[in-house]
This record gives structure tokens, C-alpha cells and sequence, in this order.
């Protein structure tokens, strides 16, 4: 039995492959399926079935197009339902994996078809559980993803997840493995860690979640407390991941049309794409197309398309390094952003050399800011989320969060000068960018964010532990 973790720090996301006696189960594929195909065949080896632990939000799940590739039946829990042929299995059955048993455990609360995969190993022991969004390490999946006005909301979903772990997965001994679906950085849970594996025994210790003294009301409770807003791009995922979707390759092949930059002007105007720069940050800042919208590959690039664009259908232009084209590409289709029509062949040189305009962002140091804040009596805006924000900040400074940047337009200065920061440098350029793409020009990047601005000794709040926010 070989079992292994492919994990996708982009998307803070787990899939697994799992081989026995040349069968293989894949659980929670990602959408470029042609690894886990090549990974298969050299172990000379079958893969037999695609496990689906729910229908995904975050990410566009490969599980379609390698059901195709390979003939491999799709495998969902109960309560799903689907536009493609699938199997809707039932609580506690059985699939044989070579010389492995995979049992279903319906274990609704994240989603109602939310399901844990039990592998058994060839002794019939309890080996592993493969928890999807029902169970994190550190956390359990947010149950505000799949209510539906009128019929349930997210206090019964709750409820639900209460059960699930306690009927389903608490009981089952402590030296069974946990691989999750998700790890630290996803919005499918509020305080993951960032280790992407553990022991049961371990998360019935640790896990707040999972405390044997716990009444279903604290749960409740605790696990709805503080809950974020999901990003407007889950229930577009969810639709794809349950109707199914084009190959991954008919939209890379769409998607890397090289265009002029008269080609260019002509389609965004023709179709209302976006120009979406995806260089690193400082290239971004010294020049860049204007209006075009920065989102660096060098960054949680897609979950920040995916929240920011939101509109899976809006038509994108890259402006890309050369070379990156594909990857950029991949990498958008993960969260469903399928609809890439082009991008600006010969990257910013070739826009210069044909006489286009060219627009620059202004950053400066910290230590620069610290004197003109001083100096201009300025206001800084700080873009990080709410919990970094509460935590430490810079003094009289203002919270206006990435993920929420299009609530706080009103609180930008209009003419003024004012600052922005995050904590290091990538997501300030994309507020500035879209900031700058709504006509806001009289802004200053501070680079380096947060980290650099307390080297420079600037005046900061006291810590306060997230943990107690």
C-alpha cells in the first residue's frame, strides 16, 4: 500500500493518491489530471476509482476529466447529485482498492453530501480517514457554505458536523492518520495549521473542535462564531464541480492566443476582458499597462483571482512572463476562471515599442513613508485581513481589507496623498491596482508592508494573540 499526499500550496489543498496491488484511488483530484495519469502508469497500475469528499468551493476538482482519461467511476457520498454519471454511495459501503478497503462514512455538517473515506488496510485494520472538509487539524470545515435560504441554515449545518464527529470519526482509535483536504491559508476553516498531516489522538488533544466535554450548543457556537463572508466565487465552483466542466487543455489552448497589443485594445474593448498582470509585484510597480489589474503568480494567486474578479465567466488578458503562459493558465482553471482568451505577446517591451501608454505605481520605503506621514499629516490604509489588523497595527491607522477593498472606496482621500500597506508587499499592489483601475491615483505603496515599516521603527499598537481575538 502506498499512500501519498499531493499538495498544492496555492490552493492550501490536498489530493491523494493511493495504490494497492497495481489499483489506485485518487480522492479530491485537482483539475490538471495528467500527474496522477503518469504517476498510475509508472506503477503500472489501474486507477480504479475517483473519491470526491464534497462538492468543492475552492477549486474545480479534476474528478470529470480523469474519469474520462481513464473510465474510472466517480465516487460521491450520500445526497449528492450530479449532471454526470457517478456513483451516490451509501453510509458505510465498501470499495476494494488491491488489497484495501475504503469505506464511506457520510458525515454531512461542512455540505450535506460531505463524506470521510476510512481506509482499511489489508488486515482490516483502520489506517487512515481521508476527512475532506469535515475535519482540519487545528479546525473543522466552516458550515455556512451550502445553506439555502428558507431550508437550512448554518446553525443546523452546524449541528449536523457536531454528530458527524462524534459518531463517525471521535470513535475511531487514536493512531488513525488524518489527511485533510485543506491546510493553513484556506478559506474553508478559520485556523487550520500548517502541518498537513496528523494522528487522530493528536487533533482529540489539540483540536477545539473535538472536545470530549463539548456540548452540541458550544460547538454550534464556537463554530460559527467569526466566520468570514465566503469569497463570491465558491457557489460558481460548486456549480461546475457538480455539472461538470471543459478539459483543462481546451482551455489552455483558448487561453494562450498571443496578441498584439492592437489586438489587444480591439478584444478587451470588443469583449470587456480584463487585463490581468501577473508578474511579480515590482515589475507591476515600475510599469505596467493602464487599468490592467495586478494579481502575481508569485503569490495565493488564484484564491485572490477568485475572490476579487469573482465572475468565473469574466473574459481575462495576461500580461505574463514569458514562459509562464501555461502555468498562469493552469492555474485560473483551478478555480474555474476558464475564459482566458489571450495574452499580450512580447509581455510590457512590446506595449512600449508600439507606442502604447505605459502607467507606474509609486512605492517607497518605509523609512520614506515614516517622514512623509510625519511631514503630510497622511492617512495609511492597512489591506491586510481584519485579524492581522487587530492583532498589531500601525498607529491611526485606518483597516480596509483586500477581500473587502470595494466597501471602503468612500475612505480614500480624493486628492490628498495617502499610503497603503500589507505585510510585505504583494497585496498592497493589488489594492493599488484596483484602486488605480477606479481612477484613484494619489496613492503611495509602502514596500515591503508591515515588516519592513517596523524596522523603520514606526509607531505600532501593542501585540494582541489572534488566538484570543
Amino acid at each position: 500500500m502506498n499512500i501519498e499526499q499531493i499538495y498544492t500550496g496555492c490552493l492550501a489543498q490536498g489530493a491523494y493518491y493511493i495504490e494497492s496491488n497495481g489499483e489506485v484511488a485518487i480522492i479530491d483530484p485537482l483539475r490538471e489530471i495528467d500527474p496522477y495519469i503518469k504517476r498510475a502508469t509508472a506503477d503500472k497500475a489501474t486507477v480504479k476509482y475517483i473519491f470526491e469528499t464534497h462538492f468543492h468551493a475552492d477549486f474545480v476538482s479534476g474528478h470529470v476529466s480523469l474519469s474520462k482519461a481513464t473510465g474510472a467511476p466517480i465516487v460521491f457520498g450520500p445526497n449528492a447529485v450530479t449532471s454526470f454519471d457517478a456513483i451516490i454511495a451509501k453510509d458505510l459501503q465498501e470499495f476494494k482498492v488491491g488489497n484495501i478497503t475504503i469505506v464511506v462514512l457520510h458525515t454531512p455538517g461542512h455540505t450535506m453530501e460531505s463524506t470521510t473515506y476510512l481506509l482499511r488496510d489489508e488486515n482490516g485494520k483502520d489506517h487512515a480517514i481521508f476527512s475532506g472538509d469535515t475535519l482540519f487539524l487545528g479546525d473543522v470545515g466552516r458550515p455556512d457554505l451550502a445553506q439555502k435560504a428558507g431550508e437550512i441554515t448554518e446553525e443546523d449545518l452546524a449541528g449536523f458536523l457536531f454528530d458527524s464527529l462524534r459518531t463517525k470519526i471521535m470513535p475511531l482509535a487514536d493512531d488513525v492518520i488524518v489527511y485533510p483536504a485543506h491546510g493553513a491559508g484556506s478559506a474553508c476553516g478559520k485556523n487550520m495549521m500548517k502541518e498537513t498531516v496528523d494522528t487522530l489522538g493528536n487533533q482529540k488533544k489539540m483540536n477545539y473542535a473535538l472536545r470530549a466535554d463539548m456540548t452540541k450548543e458550544e460547538f454550534i457556537k464556537e463554530v460559527t462564531d467569526g466566520l468570514a463572508p465566503p469569497p463570491k466565487y465558491f457557489p460558481l465552483n460548486v456549480k461546475m464541480n457538480k455539472e461538470g466542466y471543459d478539459d483543462i487543455d481546451v482551455v489552455q489552448e483558448r487561453g494562450t492566443r498571443p496578441l498584439s497589443p492592437e489586438e489587444l485594445e480591439v478584444i478587451a474593448n470588443e469583449t470587456g476582458a480584463i487585463v490581468l498582470d501577473v508578474r511579480h509585484q515590482n515589475e507591476y510597480v515600475k510599469e505596467h499597462i493602464p487599468r490592467s489589474i495586478f494579481i502575481g503568480l508569485n503569490g495565493s494567486f488564484a484564491p485572490w483571482v477568485g475572490a476579487l474578479i469573482a465572475d468565473v465567466k469574466q473574459p481575462l488578458i495576461l500580461v505574463v512572463s514569458e514562459g509562464l503562459e501555461k502555468e498562469a493558465i493552469t492555474r485560473l482553471s483551478r478555480v474555474g476562471f476558464d475564459h482566458t482568451i489571450g495574452y499580450l505577446k512580447g509581455g510590457i517591451k512590446a506595449w512600449k515599442a508600439a507606442g502604447k501608454e505605459i502607467d507606474s505605481l509609486r512605492s517607497i520605503s518605509a523609512e520614506d513613508a515614516k517622514a512623509e506621514v510625519i511631514n503630510n499629516n497622511a492617512t495609511i490604509f492597512d489591506v491586510r485581513k481584519e485579524t492581522e489588523f487587530q492583532a498589531e497595527h500601525i498607529e491611526d491607522a485606518k483597516s480596509t481589507p483586500l477581500s473587502m477593498l470595494n466597501n471602503h472606496l468612500a475612505e480614500f482621500p480624493k486628492d490628498e496623498p495617502f499610503y497603503i500597506h500589507c505585510a510585505g508587499g504583494y497585496r498592497s499592489v493589488i489594492a493599488a491596482s484596483i484602486l488605480k483601475s477606479r481612477g484613484i491615483h494619489n496613492l503611495v505603496d509602502i514596500a515591503g508592508g508591515f515588516a519592513a515599516m517596523r524596522t523603520a521603527n514606526m509607531s505600532i499598537t501593542k501585540f494582541v494573540c489572534p488566538s484570543t481575538l
